[in-house]
């Protein structure tokens, strides 16, 4: 089947897609703090039983070099090629409500004739509205909820759900365009962008998947199933917390943090002063990418002796 204007092909024999569904769109890319929106790709493709209804074209939208695809390598031959997806598909819940689930690569290419495409898509399908979800790094404790901020035309949410409002110009996705295509055109639209600790951003943070699940079912009034990212959430915090603990630095970097963090949310001027109680200089911190560093390595070499151990107990 060619491709419907060298975008998308349609599924032949695809799902049957009920008109008023919400659609949610997770896009991979440019930012992806703390793996939000890949763990919930993930988790979604392995929990809400995803069938797909458009296929969008690698060809097209890919630059397969920035991002090359996986080949597997079998001691003398190849067994398997895996390029990324980019698809359109129809997800359930765990009450069995369907959804619409754009999930994904964000393209590299052809932004404005993909963001025409999908706004085709959501008119042939009567969308009810559209939920974005994407991450950043930013200088807050892990201690703390993982703070949000909303854009779109959904004022009920922002009221609630915005921690942080600026006014500022930012790097655009293909996810923003859509967003204000979406809203140009009336229909219901919502961005969350996490503020995810920019100690941990490139890691794989659990807590980042459950908040972006759970402003995905607060804009959409979907209920996802999330019991194993909780039990990796807890695992996850114990180990950070105990690497934490075992390192003045880390405490000195997650106090300051926090006493930045409540006098914000408190309404106080977070730069006021910059020595906390026991005279600490927030120039003195390590940088982020130390501490990243030093985080990664310590939760790689623990899930390495989660494996040893498991490894002997099944022997």
């Amino acid at each position: 089947m060619p491709f419907s204007g060298d975008i998308h092909e349609r599924v032949a024999n695809g799902p049957a897609v009920p008109p008023g569904l919400p659609l949610v769109m997770l896009l991979t890319g440019f930012t992806d703090a703390g793996n939000a929106v890949s763990g919930l790709i993930d988790h979604l493709r392995e929990t809400a039983d995803p069938q797909p209804v458009a296929v969008f074209d690698n060809d097209v939208l890919l630059d397969y070099r920035a991002r090359r695809p996986i080949v597997s390598f079998d001691q003398d031959h190849l067994t398997d090629f895996r390029p990324p997806r980019l698809e359109l598909l129809v997800a359930t819940d765990a009450l069995g409500q369907p959804f619409l689930l754009l999930a994904g690569y964000e393209p590299d290419f052809a932004w404005n004739a993909f963001a025409r495409t999908v706004l085709d898509l959501a008119a042939e399908f009567e969308i009810s509205g559209m939920t974005w979800v994407h991450s950043i790094a930013m200088p807050v404790p892990h201690t703390r909820p993982i703070g949000t901020t909303v854009s779109g035309n959904r004022r009920d949410l922002s009221v609630v759900h915005s921690v942080w409002r600026p006014r500022t110009q930012v790097p655009a996705t293909a996810g923003h365009l859509l967003e204000y295509r979406f809203v140009e055109q009336g229909e219901r639209a919502a961005g969350f962008v996490l503020l995810v600790p920019h100690y941990l951003a490139e890691t794989e943070n659990p807590e980042a998947v459950i908040t972006a699940a759970d402003k995905i079912m607060a804009a959409t009034g979907l209920v996802l199933m999330l019991d194993a990212v909780q039990d990796r959430r807890t695992d996850y915090l114990a180990k950070v917390d105990e690497q934490v603990l075992g390192n003045d630095e880390l405490q000195q970097m997650l106090h300051t943090l926090e006493r930045r963090y409540d006098a914000y949310m408190a309404g106080r001027d977070p730069e006021d002063g910059s020595y906390d109680e026991g005279g600490f200089n927030e120039r003195d911190l390590p940088s982020a990418d130390e501490l990243a560093a030093e985080l990664e390595r310590y939760l790689a070499s623990r899930r390495s002796g989660d494996d040893d151990k498991s490894g002997r107990s099944g022997s």
